[in-house]
């Protein structure tokens, strides 16, 4: 278990939500620094919990 918006939690949350690898550098996204994990958590992993939240409503 990892606190909560620290790299091994951004990396277990993208993990969950399918992302691998950086879309870009192809690269594991273990290997990015923290704010760059959370720029890829709010693209990837928000937009898809406001968009499910918004076809449910």
């Amino acid at each position: 278990m990892a606190f909560k918006y620290s790299k091994g939690w951004f990396v277990q949350q993208l993990k969950e939500a399918g992302v691998r690898n950086h879309p870009q550098d192809f690269r594991k996204i273990e290997l990015y620094k923290t704010p760059i994990l959370r720029q890829l958590y709010a693209q990837y992993v928000n937009e898809g919990r406001q968009a499910k939240n918004e076809s449910t409503e």
